[in-house]
């Protein structure tokens, strides 16, 4: 079944079959249990009261029986031999013996009554009898009253009478009644259960339908959005509060991501496109008029185009990596080593480096040593291109990490622009120049490598009144 309604109607009828079917035989059982009960009581009632006057003696033709075609009865002695049964009744079974038909038995007739012996004296005999107060035994079995055969409830109830004999009066109740009643609700049961199974199942079938009625919207936008390749579309979310409209705003927000990254990626090839023309196209203007005229060729100019190449497509494949979700190495790394490391292999800036590192002290990060070169050279690069006189590079503890502070005492960079200028290939006014100015991508990648490794980059004011670029790493985590 590959419908979610069809499994969840029925599922849900299922359920309710089972419990209905439960309920129903426990009701059941409950039902035959009281009615049972009922009958015992019954049966019990007669059984006491034939055993209470063959107690007093009273001779079997004088017994006293209530409706003998509701309660037959059956008198046993001693040895189980049957001498007396109620009139009518012609079989009997379930009372432990089945004969209907009296024997001859020194019980047989009234009982003498007492002090009429031979000698004129007491025997010894009771004077009375008496009916047994134990608990009645009770047995299922049938009996044919008046040519109608029956279901009873039999109860056995022992009486002794003066003489000292021992009798069993077996009664019965009908079950008639119970039988019917267990009947009748068990066909109410069986009438009525495919009915309700049948509302049930209807009933979850439409309320799942209107709870998946959103699903399905959402399903349909999603495949039209699949065609059209517009993800500037969004799915309808429900009014409701419920995991379904949670799902849509999830997908909402799942599309707006993506269609920033599609938007991003998008931006990103077409400024490539554009940075990698220029220098292209000059180096081959450049080689076009040296093979046309080799005493023209600007030979250091062409150099400059080849390095700027270099150095653009270097930066374009290290993005890519980062958003392919290259993870940093775990090397440990000591950061003021790093920067002074960095600072004296620059031999061809224009203002000099000032490094501020306290003496013995350690800053450990770990992560990929290259990419931290990486941002720190690109900060230093942004640096020289805006400093008037000073360059200061400051690494000190901060809280759980080192900070790596460049500064310069240039013009700084206007507090709305703080975050503008880490977008890949954005140059601020001041620093469009194809000449002294990189790509745009210096400060993107050198914000990426931080975030990669745990850390962040910022920028604000420096004290000499320029720009001040933080970068805070975690420390390395000791072994």
């Amino acid at each position: 079944m590959r419908s979610v309604r069809a499994r969840a109607a029925i599922g849900a009828t299922l359920v309710v079959a089972v419990a209905l079917v439960a309920a129903g035989l426990a009701v059941l059982s409950v039902l035959r249990t009281n009615l049972i009960d009922q009958a015992d009581l019954q049966a019990e009632v007669a059984a006491r009261e034939v055993a209470g006057q063959l107690a007093l003696d009273t001779a079997y033709a004088d017994l006293d029986l209530d409706d003998e075609e509701d309660h037959p009865v059956q008198v046993t002695d001693e040895e189980g031999r049957v001498v007396f049964v109620s009139q009518g009744l012609r079989a009997i079974s379930g009372t432990g013996s089945a004969g209907v038909s009296p024997v001859p038995s020194a019980s047989v007739g009234a009982t003498p009554s007492p002090g009429d012996d031979d000698d004129g004296g007491g025997s010894g005999r009771p004077e009375r009898g008496e009916v047994s107060s134990d608990d009645p035994d009770f047995s299922d079995g049938t009996a044919t009253v008046d040519g109608k055969q029956a279901d009873y409830r039999f109860a056995a109830v022992e009486a002794t009478t003066s003489a000292g004999i021992t009798l069993t009066v077996h009664a019965g109740a009908p079950l008639a009644a119970e039988q019917e009643a267990v009947n009748t609700v068990r066909g109410a049961m069986l009438t009525g259960l495919p009915l309700l199974l049948a509302v049930v199942a209807g009933v979850t079938w439409l309320v799942t339908r209107r709870a998946l009625r959103p699903v399905e919207g959402i399903r349909r936008e999603m495949a039209a959005i699949t065609a059209s390749e517009d993800l500037a579309r969004r799915v309808p979310e429900p009014d409701s509060r419920d995991e379904i409209a949670r799902l849509a705003r999830t997908t909402n927000e799942t599309l707006t991501v993506l269609e920033a990254s599609v938007e991003r990626q998008r931006r990103f090839v077409a400024d490539a496109s554009h940075e990698l023309r220029s220098p292209i196209a000059s180096l081959r203007t450049q080689l076009e008029v040296a093979e046309a005229h080799p005493e023209l060729l600007d030979l250091p100019g062409a150099v400059a185009d080849t390095v700027r190449l270099q150095v653009l497509a270097a930066d374009l494949l290290l993005l890519a990596r980062l958003d392919a979700g290259e993870k940093p190495g775990a090397a440990r790394i000591e950061a003021g080593a790093l920067v002074r490391e960095e600072v004296s292999q620059r031999t061809g800036d224009r203002i000099p480096v000032t490094v501020e590192v306290a003496e013995g002290a350690a800053y450990e990060v770990s992560g990929s040593r290259g990419q931290l070169v990486r941002v720190v050279g690109n900060l230093l690069d942004n640096a020289q291109r805006h400093a008037e006189n000073r360059i200061t590079v400051q690494v000190a503890a901060d809280g759980r990490g080192v900070r790596v502070e460049v500064r310069d005492d240039g013009a700084g960079v206007p507090e709305d622009e703080r975050e503008r200028i880490f977008e890949r290939f954005v140059r601020l006014d001041d620093a469009r120049s194809r000449d002294d100015g990189g790509a745009g991508l210096g400060l993107a990648i050198a914000r990426d490598v931080a975030a990669r490794h745990g850390g962040t980059l910022t920028v604000h004011r420096a004290p000499e009144g320029g720009a001040a670029f933080r970068l805070w790493l975690p420390y390395a985590a000791t072994a």
